[in-house]
């Protein structure tokens, strides 16, 4: 049996979750304890349709959780596509950070999720070469935690295609570019010194 509208949002239930804002009085932007709100917990749950409806039906898309996770950062750090597509539809706001100080397109960059990064680069205003609170960039993060494989070195090229600069460093004044030939990611240095 389904106890909240944050448990009906997560399970899927989009009946139950209009029943309980129709009925039983509960607000699109009303938080659970982890400060998750309705539209979040659908998210948590991958419920695309849930979502959807919640966005339609004028939930903030923008409101993060105690975590600073919201429907744009945690979908893209998950790579959970039709999630970030409906964020960016809905103008979800690119300049709001995670717990790590970073935007959307760090985590998915740094997770290997090549469609999101080309989704947020393409059809959104998201800053590429923003700086975490590690002194990363998206850049920096793809060469420091990606595997240098394929995904990855896909993910540097549409960086650099959209205009990452290569030539922020890390705090340590270590440019990606030096990063790439310290694990040795032959493509990686390669898309690296032709910019």
């Amino acid at each position: 049996m389904v106890r909240t509208i944050h448990d009906a949002a997560q399970a899927g239930h989009t009946d139950e979750v209009i029943r309980f804002i129709t009925q039983q009085g509960s607000r699109l932007n009303e938080r659970d304890a982890l400060g998750r709100t309705p539209l979040l917990a659908a998210v948590h749950g991958n419920k695309i349709d849930t979502a959807r409806m919640l966005v339609d039906a004028g939930a903030d898309i923008n409101l993060q959780d105690a975590r600073l996770d919201n429907l744009l950062l945690y979908a893209s750090a998950e790579g959970m596509y039709d999630m970030v597509e409906l964020a960016i539809t809905a103008g979800a706001d690119t300049r709001l950070t995670n717990r790590f100080g970073g935007t959307a397109l760090i985590p998915a960059a740094d997770r290997g999720h090549v469609d999101i990064v080309e989704l947020l680069l393409t059809r959104s205003d998201v800053d590429v070469n923003h700086i975490n609170n590690l002194g990363w960039t998206a850049l920096l993060e793809a060469v420091i935690l990606g595997d240098g494989g394929p995904r990855h070195q896909q993910i540097v090229a549409l960086l650099l295609q959209y205009g990452a600069d290569p030539k922020i460093a890390d705090r340590d004044g270590i440019t990606p570019l030096a990063h790439a030939r310290k694990n040795q990611y032959t493509e990686m240095e390669r898309l690296l010194t032709q910019v």
